[in-house]
């Protein structure tokens, strides 16, 4: 069976989750696998942008060098990117087939989807790869990422999300994610005091070293970052997670060359003059892009699982949206459709069907990965 067919099988959301599974199933294979050195990056925002920004400076000293992230937008390749490029579709095809070799049968059905493809990502990379860059997926203790021995640890801002799986508030969730450190970690500014807290108790019960950016950067590496972020329009958030992987090298031995850097799509990216994309999905996300457009109208083309607090992430975006379109989609996760638009009308926000793009609005796509996938594929179909 070909991966994309097997992976079809596979449910991309579970109620409840076997903990157990992934670091058993790696203990099956681990003396099959061959391991590049591993820099695993947790947290709830900004996991993405600063992994490709690390990939992209690990390359320019000459490494070859993996980047695993998720979820995609458009082609599941995005998830697995190798010296630049998007992993090709033989390439995949052939580490399935090696996986399913080595897997014992347990695994190879019970196994997630986010598992399953994490063991992919590995095999693609493996006698490939100086370094991997591995992006945890919902967690940090219990993520599929997290079984395999890593160098280093680089923990992104960290916020509500997922509270179902990492917990009901920020002191649990900064918990769960921080367990999964190695000896040497990296913070990254963070929003509230109590992530750095909760940092540092717990690197101190691993015995393992902290550090954070402000306390690593010279005065010429910070005019380096502000030039570079001023020339290519970075977004506040996008120059502080350039800064994590600046300092995730400086602190690995190397002098960071940020001239040639690209970020992941959906990104705050701007696919025309009057659209930007957004794959964000939570409060921390909206507070960012607030900042962003802070001073400008849009009309946001929107939807939201309804696990997630639109209603508050509505009310920060509040300054910035003329109006709302919605974007119809259908999900097994269920969308708030409903809900969102009686909100609109409680709090006398324009609300619509999102139906056509007009050339005179400003656009800001925005509310998950799905969102900025179904109106990707709406643009693909109006320019047909």
């Amino acid at each position: 069976m070909n991966l994309s067919k097997f992976l079809e099988d596979k449910p991309l959301y579970y109620d409840e989750i076997d903990y157990e599974r992934m670091p058993k199933a790696y203990e099956s294979i681990k003396k099959k696998l061959n391991l590049p050195k591993i820099i695993q990056i947790i947290g709830t925002n900004g996991k993405g942008s600063t992994g490709r920004f690390l990939a992209h400076m690990f390359q320019e000293q000459n490494f070859s060098v993996g980047h695993y992230t998720s979820p995609h937008i458009m082609k599941f390749n995005e998830r697995i990117w190798l010296n630049g490029k998007d992993v090709r579709d033989i390439s995949l095809e052939k580490a399935h087939e090696k996986l399913q070799t080595i897997l014992p049968d347990e695994f190879i059905k019970s196994l997630s989807y986010f598992e399953y493809t994490t063991f992919l990502a590995i095999i693609v990379f493996e006698n490939k790869c100086d370094y991997i860059v591995l992006e945890a997926g919902l967690g940090g203790e219990h993520d599929a990422t997290s079984v395999f021995p890593k160098v280093f640890s680089i923990i992104t801002p960290i916020g509500l999300d997922h509270q179902y799986f990492l917990g009901n508030n920020l002191s649990d969730i900064a918990t769960t994610k921080l367990k999964s450190i190695t000896n040497k970690v990296l913070i990254s500014q963070q929003y509230d005091d109590i992530v750095k807290k909760i940092a540092k108790k717990i690197c101190d019960e691993k015995n393992a070293q902290l550090f954070f950016c402000d306390d690593l950067l010279s005065l010429e590496d910070k005019k380096y970052i502000e030039k570079y972020s001023i020339n290519n329009y970075l977004p506040d958030f996008q120059k502080l997670n350039l800064t994590t992987a600046f300092c995730t090298m400086l602190l690995l031995g190397f002098k960071p060359n940020i001239l040639n850097l690209t970020t992941l799509s959906g990104r705050c990216q701007k696919i025309s003059t009057n659209i930007t994309i957004d794959v964000g999905h939570n409060i921390m996300a909206a507070t960012a892009l607030l900042d962003t457009f802070r001073g400008k109208k849009i009309t946001l083309v929107y939807n939201s699982f309804k696990d997630k607090d639109f209603k508050e992430i509505l009310e920060i975006l509040s300054p910035i949206i003329k109006s709302i379109e919605i974007l119809n989609i259908e999900n097994q996760r269920g969308m708030a459709t409903y809900e969102i638009k009686e909100f609109c009308k409680t709090n006398s926000i324009p609300v619509s069907d999102f139906l056509k793009i007009d050339c005179k609005k400003d656009y800001l796509v925005f509310g998950s990965f799905v969102v900025v996938e179904e109106f990707l594929k709406l643009m693909d179909k109006y320019a047909k």
